[in-house]
């Protein structure tokens, strides 16, 4: 049995550093929406117990530092699972993007899993399981719209923000999130309005959206990487509505309306940016 799943990307509307925990990681509150950008993942049946991973991408390992790797691992593990499975990841989000594209596929792997294995598993359920696996794994199990607190496993679904196109644009690097987190001051980090942020999209009101993106991991990352710090110069340049980076980065957005708008900012950033994306909003 063959089975055929999308796990698509995600951006941080808002992204809201809170302080650090006892066990390490840092206490958030972010607004994240899924985006019409996707990686393609194919699970098969194997009778042998094993667990193999398939990409033609340099980037992506084929071993247990694979997100997908590591849900499929979890789930034989839990439920003594005697089958295996080949996962094959068509990727096509940018790896170490600030996309939570590793994290997605890990979420389609256990969505898929489910199915495959005949698991009869909640949502809620595999959502919990993916917070073992990594901090946005759980909101990508569902996907939509969601506000993630905790260090992002606690998840509340919200509305379909207004639509918009969404233009991405990622450098030719990547980034660590332990590194920005490393470099975070708690005491000097810029607090976006999270509470206003859920109004917006609730109250479906696109102006406000934008008046509201906001991200404490920004000034962090672009004074480490002023090749992202160029490119959000740049979009506000061709005029992007809004422009936010994601997550800890390198990925920058940019919310733009008006189709005439969409094509000069894509084409502008072609030409300096060898990763631009546009795409939609999945919202729900």
């Amino acid at each position: 049995m063959r089975l055929l799943m999308k796990a698509p990307a995600k951006i941080n509307l808002t992204l809201d550093v809170l302080g650090k925990r006892a066990d390490g990681y840092h206490e958030v509150e972010m607004v994240m929406t899924t985006i019409d950008l996707a990686d393609r993942i194919e699970l098969e049946k194997r009778e042998d117990g094993q667990i193999i991973i398939i990409s033609h991408s340099r980037f992506v390992p084929d071993d247990q530092r694979n997100l997908a790797f590591q849900a499929a691992k979890l789930l034989k593990e839990k439920f003594n699972i005697k089958q295996g499975v080949t996962i094959a990841i068509d990727k096509t989000i940018p790896v170490a993007a600030g996309l939570a594209g590793g994290s997605s596929d890990a979420a389609a792997t256990l969505r898929g899993l489910n199915i495959l294995w005949e698991l009869h598993l909640s949502m809620d359920q595999l959502a919990e399981i993916g917070s073992e696996i990594g901090s946005d794994v759980s909101f990508c199990v569902y996907g939509g719209t969601g506000l993630a607190r905790g260090r992002g496993e606690k998840i509340t679904k919200l509305s379909a923000p207004p639509n918009c196109w969404v233009i991405l644009a990622k450098p030719s690097i990547g980034v660590s999130t332990a590194d920005i987190y490393r470099n975070v001051n708690l005491e000097k980090i810029h607090h976006p309005n999270t509470e206003a942020m859920v109004n917006a999209i609730q109250n479906h009101q696109y102006d406000e959206v934008c008046r509201h993106l906001g991200n404490s991991l920004e000034k962090v990352t672009l004074e480490m990487y002023p090749e992202v710090l160029h490119i959000k110069e740049q979009m506000q340049k061709f005029g992007a509505d809004a422009v936010l980076m994601s997550g800890s980065g390198p990925t920058v957005f940019g919310l733009v309306q008006h189709d005439s708008r969409l094509q000069r900012i894509y084409n502008g950033l072609r030409g300096f940016c060898h990763q631009v994306f546009a795409v939609r909003m999945l919202g729900e």
